[in-house]
């Protein structure tokens, strides 16, 4: 018997060339956008700090003997807060109604 043989071919490695990345358009050298510097505190930052801080007291995050330290802290972001952002009221706020002698 004669055997026949195959001619097995392997297929080619097909090779994909990464494509380039998109890069955004770049202004102009001397007109670049400067960059936010991603480790920055806003005032929006610390109230929200002091928002977390006051929940986790009330549930009870923290032990007896951290609550000074933790109150301290509170007290000083708090201090800090009103200096630097001080609260406005709003204008037009309701003032008591004069009473009227109508029910009488």
């Amino acid at each position: 018997m004669a055997t026949k043989t195959k001619n097995l071919k392997k297929p080619a490695k097909a090779t994909v060339e990464p494509k380039a990345a998109a890069q955004p358009q770049q202004a102009p050298a001397g007109t670049q956008a400067p960059q936010p510097d991603p480790t920055a505190l806003s005032i929006g930052d610390l109230r929200n700090l002091s928002t977390i801080l006051d929940v986790a007291s009330t549930r009870g995050a923290f032990k007896a003997n951290e609550m000074a330290g933790v109150g301290f802290l509170y007290n000083k972001l708090q201090a800090f807060l009103a200096k630097v952002a001080p609260e406005q009221k709003p204008e037009g706020t309701k003032a008591e109604a004069p009473a009227t002698a109508e029910g009488k």
